[in-house]
């Protein structure tokens, strides 16, 4: 145990702590813009699909119901663009982050092979490398890696935490420079609906992948666009090939979505209503903080996706978090996602108005 754990970070979250207590200590208190975590409510009828297959005894299975598969099938089809989508193309798994973690090991990764992703990326990324023995590269530019031992190569538009699209040319070179050295692209598209100066494209996306889905897997979640974190409702999307190897391996591994969460998937997928809702939330606390930010002499880069402001005050980044820690403002450093992060901060806007309202206010 201790031999696996020893190739890990230190988990980056446990170092905000001393600052978190600051914050608390404000007489008006917290406002928690750290982690990004959901704070709205479930809509009522996913709330409602959950309930109703609440009565759930037997054990679900990995693929999931035909349902869910249709549900999914679907939603890459109308939300995506995808074209010619079957059963095959698609598979649930417990959240996001198990399956950003645990892929590389999935593949039967290990010492001698390569996994890259952004130099500014979500952490696990780095993490899943690391469990299965696996290096960890870093990019700016993708197609200038050696691709020699390479074998998955992290995508992440929107990104977190920049918030940064990639514009859909770029895509497609990436995505033929991958084909033409046998390299897997997984492509992290979380925040694909979340786009507020950009328009997210999938690579499933017929002008990106030319209409076939070999070589390449997108990963969606429900967390963010449906408030469903707590669900750890998610899936991933493409070739099928892969898939199908996924799924060989995740049956023996149990890794199996909940009934209900199943369920719930199915009705989140079918109702485009209060997604838009839920964008309409974030985009209002997101020109509230984005103004205070700037206004307080903050400069916001990138940031045209995602629920986050990359903001720098051209400091270190933990001097920023102890700044607004003092205001009772708790955020994230940019240096948690990478040392090209360590003059930025990860300013998220999934607190509540009333909360937005007090950081708009403590910093004007």
């Amino acid at each position: 145990m201790s031999a696996v754990s020893s190739r890990l970070p230190v988990f980056p979250w446990d170092k905000l702590e001393p600052y978190k207590r600051t914050a608390l200590a404000h007489p008006d208190g917290i406002v928690d813009l750290s982690v990004g975590t959901p704070v709205d409510p479930v809509p009522a009828l996913i709330q409602e699909a959950l309930v109703a297959a609440a009565d759930s005894p037997g054990y679900p299975t990995v693929w999931g119901t035909p349902e869910l598969r249709d549900a999914l099938t679907g939603w890459c089809e109308r939300r995506l663009g995808a074209v010619g989508f079957a059963h095959g193309n698609v598979l649930p798994v417990v959240g996001s982050k198990e399956l950003v973690a645990w892929l590389p090991t999935q593949l039967g990764l290990g010492a001698g092979d390569k996994v890259a992703y952004p130099r500014l990326a979500y952490p696990t990324y780095e993490v899943g490398a690391r469990l299965c023995g696996a290096e960890p590269v870093v990019y700016d530019n993708p197609t200038e890696l050696d691709p020699a031992g390479l074998k998955l190569l992290w995508l992440n538009s929107p990104s977190n935490p920049t918030g940064r699209v990639l514009p859909k040319e770029e895509l497609v070179r990436i995505v033929a420079w991958a084909r033409e050295h046998g390299v897997l692209v997984l492509s992290d598209e979380c925040y694909l609906e979340l786009g507020w100066e950009a328009d997210p494209v999938s690579v499933l996306h017929p002008d990106v992948c030319g209409g076939s889905y070999e070589g390449i897997v997108a990963v969606h979640s429900l967390s963010k666009r449906s408030n469903l974190a707590g669900y750890r409702a998610a899936f991933i999307a493409g070739d099928a090939a892969v898939l199908g190897e996924l799924l060989q391996i995740r049956k023996h591994g149990g890794m199996m979505t909940a009934a209900p969460v199943q369920a719930a998937t199915v009705a989140a997928l079918g109702d485009d209503a209060h997604v838009a809702e839920q964008r309409a939330r974030y985009a209002a606390r997101r020109e509230v903080l984005k103004a205070a930010l700037e206004a307080h002499g903050f400069r916001i880069e990138h940031s045209e996706a995602s629920l986050y402001l990359w903001a720098t005050r051209d400091e270190p980044c933990w001097e920023t978090v102890a700044y607004l820690a003092e205001k009772g403002v708790l955020v994230a450093p940019g240096d948690f996602y990478g040392e090209a992060g360590a003059r930025h901060v990860r300013v998220a806007f999934t607190a509540t108005d009333e909360r937005v309202a007090a950081a708009a206010k403590r910093l004007g």
